[in-house]
Formats: C-alpha cells, sequence, structure tokens
C-alpha cells in the first residue's frame, strides 16, 4: 500500500502479516523484552519491512534502534519512516544524498474517537474538512487529517530535532489524494518551511506519506 504513494529514488515494503521469519537483530530485542506480544510483534515486523527496504538499496541487514525522542536511528547514509497498526506495517527509506527526510504513517479507516479533532484540528482545518465531508462523506476525514499530521512530524523531526506540536502545521487536504502541510513553527532546515505529500485509502487502511527531496 505504501510504495504507491513511493517512487525512486525511495524504496517501501509493507506487510499486512507478521511473518514467522521476522526476527530481531542485536540490541532491537532488549528494547521490547518487556512489551506486550501485540507490541513485539508489529516492532518486530516494522524492522522486518526496514531491513527488506534497505536491501533494495543494497545495504546489508542491520538493528534499527531508537533514537532521540524514539525516532529509529537509520543505518549512517540514509534516512527513512517506520508506520504500523492494526494489520498493517510499513518502511520506507532512501539513500541521504537524495532525499534529506521521510514522514509516513498508517492509521485504521474508521472516525477518530470522541473529541481528538478538537485537539488536533486548526480552526482553518475543520473548515476545510466541512466542504470535503460534503464531497465525499464516506471518507473519514479527520482520521486522514491525524494520519497526515503524524507523517509531517515524521518527516519534520530528522531534519530540526525539535517537537512538532498538532496546531503548529496547517494541513489541506485535496481530493487527488494529495496534501500540503504549512509550518507554523519556524524551521530554516525544512525548504519553503513547507511539506507536500500523497495519500490513499485502501482495504480498511489510510496510509500518507512525505518525501523531502535534496535540492540538486
Amino acid at each position: 500500500m505504501i510504495e504507491k504513494l513511493m517512487s525512486p529514488p525511495v524504496a517501501a515494503v509493507d506487510s499486512f502479516v507478521d511473518p514467522q521469519d521476522a526476527f530481531l537483530m542485536g540490541e532491537e530485542v532488549e528494547m521490547v523484552w518487556q512489551a506486550a506480544e501485540k507490541r513485539r510483534r508489529e516492532f518486530t515486523t516494522a524492522r522486518w519491512c526496514a531491513r527488506r527496504a534497505l536491501a533494495l538499496l543494497d545495504i546489508p541487514p542491520m538493528p534499527i534502534l531508537r533514537g532521540e525522542r524514539g525516532a529509529p536511528r537509520w543505518p549512517e547514509g540514509t534516512v527513512g519512516s517506520l508506520t504500523h497498526c492494526d494489520g498493517y506495517r510499513a518502511a520506507a527509506v532512501a539513500r541521504a544524498t537524495e532525499v534529506l527526510s521521510i514522514g509516513i504513517d498508517a492509521e485504521p479507516h474508521l472516525p477518530l474517537p470522541g473529541t481528538v479533532l478538537d485537539a488536533i484540528a486548526l480552526p482553518s482545518e475543520a473548515g476545510r474538512m466541512a466542504g470535503l465531508r460534503a464531497k465525499d462523506p464516506a471518507l473519514c476525514w479527520d482520521r486522514l487529517l491525524f494520519s497526515t499530521k503524524e507523517s509531517v512530524y515524521k518527516a519534520w523531526f530528522p531534519l530540526t530535532g525539535r517537537w512538532l506540536g498538532f496546531d503548529q502545521a496547517d494541513i489541506t487536504l485535496h481530493s487527488d489524494e494529495t496534501f500540503h502541510a504549512k509550518l507554523l513553527a519556524p524551521a530554516p532546515e525544512v525548504p519553503g518551511g513547507e511539506f507536500t505529500g500523497r495519500w490513499a485509502v485502501t482495504d480498511g487502511l489510510i496510509a500518507t506519506a512525505i518525501v523531502v527531496p535534496r535540492a540538486r
């Protein structure tokens, strides 16, 4: 699913199941040895996806450990992003000489619970969403907005090393399966102070992705 949102030079691998041959490497084992079984499975399969994606770049398998704020520590010279939700795990990677940052997210195609939308949406976003719901009421635009904000943060943090709140990115969702994120926090590290991305809804899942290319 996620690979449909990517194109070279990004390599992406996903899985709708937890393969029996998926395993953890080195210090990865210690990172989840006390975690619940569900958490261990999704963690293991996400890293299985990551190693398969890195292999497409001719990079040998190695542990994918956690860095600052839990972000994956990718092999030197690469960038990437991981995501997982019920029934889905994915990874996307690229060489740092070609891509500055990647952010991907997957969510169930279900409405957000309770008052979550009020907590994450800017007034401008809520206003635009009303029009989108009128055009396509079957699509869970609220969950899609949440997913895009997750992808924005995952693309933002490796570039800046700083936290980004839900209220610090103004997302415009487009019905052509693209989105635009205007960053409301100063970020000289982000070209133009904005991100563009793509989204898809398939098989009960939402996927969103941002790829920040390196200027040539």
